[in-house]
Parts: C-alpha cells; structure tokens; sequence
C-alpha cells in the first residue's frame, strides 16, 4: 500500500501517514506551494512515494538542501592541487572523493599514488598529524553544521595538544541565509517552507522566525520518517490557509528553539559566519563558515594557494531554476540524458544528496522493479 517501506517504527505507521494524506487534501482550499530544504526529504519523499498520496493542488519543491551540492568546482579543484602538494596526507569523507572537479577527482587523485585518505572523524586526522610529523595533514569537509561542531572540536583540540600539523580546508554551509536569499527573490512561488529538523538540532530554530517574519511565509521544522514529512506538511498548510506566519516545530522529539548551547558555543569558539559562493545561487552573505584568526594556524585555504574560479554548470542546466523552487528535474533538457550521477553536468547532479540525483536514483529504482 502506497509503496512505503516501513522500519516498525512508530513514525513510519502507514495507516497514520494515509489518515495525514486524507487530511492535507481536506484542509486545501487553494493550491500551494512547500519548498523543502533538506536533501534528506527529498530522498524520504521518493523513497516512499509519498508525492502520489498528495493533492494534485499541492505543490512540493525541492531547496538547496545539499551542502555538498553547493560546493562550487574550483573548490574541489583546489582539494585536488592541495592533495598533490609534496609531504601531504589528504583526508576526506568518502563521498568527497567522488565529486568531480574540472579534470579529475580524489579518487584519481589516490589512484596516482597521493597519500589521500578516506576518514569517518575529523578527530582520526590528530592522531594521523601526531604520527606524521613530518607530513601537513590536511583534512577536506563540506557540510552543515552536523559536521562544523565535529570540524570545531578537532581544530580546538589540535590547538591544545600542539599538533602544528594539522589543517582544515572546509567548505561549510549555513543554510538560513540561502533560504532568506531565496524566499526575499521577487520571483520566487513558495508559499512555505519545510526546515531541516537535523541541522535544527545543533543551531535551534530562532534564526527562522525572522526569516519568516520578514519574507510573510510560515516554516515547519520537520523530521525524516514519512509521518514526519505529512505532519510538516499538514502544519504548513493549516497555516497556510488561517494567514498565520511563523515557525512551528514539527520535530518536537530532537529540534528545539535553542538547539544545542553547548556545540553551538564550540563552533562560534572556532568559526564564524562568512560570505559562501553556492554552486547554482551565487555569493551569499553569511552563508558559510571560516575560521576565527585565532585559529588562523589551522586554516588550510590560507596554507596553500588558491584555484582560479571556473564556470561549471553545463549550458541547459537549469539546477539554480530547481533549487529556487521554479523547476523540476525531469523540466530540465540534459537530466537522464547528458546529466547522469556518473556524469554530473549541475549542481544538483553532483552529489547523491542533490535533487537531480535523488530523482533519477529512485525513478530508476522504480523503473527497475
């Protein structure tokens, strides 16, 4: 029934998400539109199908919920010179390694003989610095603040423990500013928005009610278990409908306000907000992460030089039109043709968190079975 693949959870009831379905339908009066941001519901609502139990009035979009997505080319071209560079041991999460630049990847990279690593723990690189002092351990990362407060902690302690040989050449994302940007576009058709009940869990929400109070559209923070998504939807539309603006939590069980005070103090201890060029947007004030000065011994972008910037998207890519909630993937002319996973010509390709990606895994998937 409705193609759910249920965990036993009590969060993944089907009966329970067909009743929310029943009611998002009844509770419409008009169509809508709900942008999600969050890579991880996209993949939730496809895996489960959840797009068919909807009114056909209802519209869902898909944000720029990705942060490896995001990451413009030239950033991975300058991981990819960084991990050449003489007396290096490159580390990286896996999916990193994977992610092309404008020649090659990581995986090439290691296959030419580089010391490149694939690492679970910012924290496994202070140990690799410590039995390597002779080498300049660099660690590559991308993310939301899931992985800032880990980058934090491993800056912080390499500070204590002397290690002089370890440095951090990030990419982090801050998502709200990018959700501000796009909700404030004279063209954007989102009426509200699901926020990300994960990243939620480490920054609070506060920063939303602002953007929701300026931009006139309600936010639900929302969790990843189909209840989850249909409750989030479900809330977005009553509000929708009685003209309530604000931001309602959803994800009751993790998320709070004030998310958690003690990470939250770590990261600002070590990073802080800086503008953040997003693949597909453009430059966005205060959209990403960089380290404070007094960690400036740390920072890998300052260790080596950097990679000329470079224009990646393809010609007919439209992955800023998908993240900006005006387009679908199956709207643009290169997806499943030219634009593959294997042969990424966009933002939202590039990564299997993208929107592009999470389509054609699952349509596939679908097709197959």
């Amino acid at each position: 029934m409705f193609g759910l693949k249920l965990n036993g959870a009590d969060h993944s009831d089907e009966q329970q998400v067909a009743r929310l379905a029943r009611k998002i339908a009844a509770s419409m009066t008009r169509p809508w539109t709900i942008m999600e941001v969050s890579g991880d519901l996209t993949q939730v609502l496809l895996r489960n199908n959840l797009f068919e139990l909807l009114p056909p009035e209802l519209s869902l979009v898909h944000g720029p919920g990705c942060a490896v997505a995001s990451v413009p080319v030239h950033i991975f071209d300058r991981a990819i010179a960084v991990a050449q560079e003489p007396n290096v041991i490159f580390c990286a999460p896996a999916e990193l390694l994977r992610i092309p630049g404008s020649s090659k990847d990581l995986l090439e990279v290691k296959a030419q003989g580089f010391d490149v690593r694939v690492v679970y723990s910012p924290l496994e690189c202070i140990g690799i610095a410590r039995s390597n002092p002779d080498s300049r351990v660099v660690l590559f990362d991308v993310g939301f603040e899931n992985n800032v407060q880990m980058d934090a902690l491993a800056v912080w302690q390499a500070r204590r423990l002397g290690v002089n040989n370890f440095l951090l050449l990030s990419y982090h994302a801050n998502l709200p500013p990018v959700v501000s940007s796009l909700l404030s576009d004279s063209n954007c058709m989102v009426n509200a928005v699901l926020g990300p009940g994960q990243i939620c869990c480490v920054t609070g929400y506060e920063s939303y009610e602002a953007i929701a109070e300026a931009t006139g559209r309600p936010i639900v923070i929302t969790g990843f278990e189909p209840v989850d998504i249909l409750e989030g939807i479900l809330k977005s539309v009553n509000m929708l409908e009685y003209g309530k603006v604000s931001v309602e939590n959803q994800y009751k069980r993790a998320a709070s306000r004030q998310g958690n005070l003690e990470v939250r103090a770590l990261i600002s201890e070590v990073f802080a907000p800086c503008e953040r060029e997003w693949r597909g947007i453009g430059v966005v004030p205060m959209a990403g992460y960089a380290l404070r000065p007094e960690f400036a011994a740390f920072d890998g972008h300052l260790a080596f030089e950097p990679s000329e910037p470079c224009s990646p998207e393809a010609n007919g890519c439209i992955s800023s039109q998908i993240w900006r909630g005006l387009k679908k993937p199956f709207e643009c002319p290169l997806y499943g043709k030219a634009c593959k996973p294997d042969s990424p010509q966009g933002a939202t390709m590039v990564s299997a968190d993208g929107t592009c990606a999470a389509y054609y895994k699952h349509q596939r998937a679908r097709s197959l079975s």
